[in-house]
């Protein structure tokens, strides 16, 4: 068994481990025993608001893993992620304006598709600077500007919402939870995801070739066009899909792919999958850990992973620098 066949192995035990965890864990424990009494009170608590919570957490988590691999994979940038370079923050620009519009109160598939679409617009963005003359400095600069560009609209959204109750939903969402989620959110967001995730690992190969360049990709028969665009849609459908049932949850994609490079190797089609569990494994584990915490509210998942994930993308610059130097 090779270390990347290894890695997969634990990465899955992990998951299905702290998806048990997570069916269990909360204000109130609910033991193995009382899954399955339909009588016992506690029973809807784990298949009405847990279930689905946990399937939330296990399908953004392995969205968001594999985009930032293949997006790292496509750039050759380590710094590349939906999260930090605003594609999550522009797929929550389209949500918040349906919102804000009213247009996704009574059809929910409205806010899934205007955040695929700030989330595809972002992703063109961006590789629009990714070619061979774009530096890290450049592509950072260009997250950086779509971040601005994204956070001006949320704020320009709320400085002109029609009353506070709105402006408390907007900011609430904005923060990321997996928290009180039913199952026609998973029945929403799990097909965008799974389709985007077929996509992503479909570019396995050409990111591969990329690893020698364009020119060196092309001359090994790769489609350029091609592999753009279901980067492209792949990103799309699984940052946007996230961004619309849990709002903006940030890092993942940034951290995972660090993590488990290591462990499996430095190939990019090969780092997809494990980055997809890996994924999944990491946003299980927070969203466990901000349950448990001893507070009169529940932390909110995207803070949380916001206050793990700013050390870490510091910790990085800084490794880069020392390299550079």
């Amino acid at each position: 068994m090779t270390r990347r066949h290894a890695t997969l192995a634990v990465l899955g035990v992990l998951a299905v481990l702290l998806a048990a965890v997570s069916m269990a864990a909360g204000r109130v424990w609910v033991p193995l025993s009382d899954w399955l009494d339909p009588s016992d009170p506690r029973w809807a608590i784990i298949f009405e608001l847990r279930l689905p919570r946990t399937i939330l957490g296990v399908a953004v988590g392995a969205a968001l893993g594999m985009a930032g691999a293949a997006m790292q994979g496509y750039t050759r940038n380590p710094l590349a992620d939906p999260g930090a370079l605003g594609v999550s923050s522009m797929g929550a620009l389209g949500a918040v304006l349906t919102l804000y519009l009213g247009a996704g109160a009574s059809a929910p598939w409205v806010i899934a598709t205007a955040s695929m679409l700030g989330a595809l617009v972002a992703v063109f963005l961006l590789l629009a600077l990714s070619g061979q003359a774009s530096s890290i400095v450049t592509f950072i600069l260009a997250g950086v500007i779509l971040q601005t560009m994204a956070g001006a609209g949320v704020a320009l959204a709320l400085s002109l919402a029609p009353n506070p109750w709105a402006v408390n939903e907007i900011v609430n969402w904005l923060m990321g939870s997996l928290a009180d989620r039913s199952l026609p959110e998973v029945q929403m967001a799990f097909p965008l995801i799974a389709v985007g995730l077929l996509l992503l690992s479909l570019t396995g190969r050409s990111l591969d070739a990329l690893t020698l360049g364009e020119t060196g990709a092309r001359s090994l028969g790769v489609d350029m066009t091609r592999v753009r665009w279901m980067l492209a849609v792949g990103v799309a459908f699984t940052a946007g899909a996230s961004v619309a049932v849990t709002g903006v949850i940030g890092f993942v994609g940034l951290i995972v792919p660090h993590l488990l490079r290591p462990l499996v190797g430095a190939r990019p089609g090969g780092l997809l999958w494990p980055s997809a569990l890996g994924g999944a494994v990491l946003v299980l584990a927070a969203d466990i850990a901000v349950r448990l915490t001893p507070a009169a509210g529940e932390v909110k998942l995207g803070v949380a992973m916001a206050v793990l994930g700013g050390p870490f993308f510091f910790a990085l610059l800084l490794s880069m620098r020392r390299r550079i130097a």
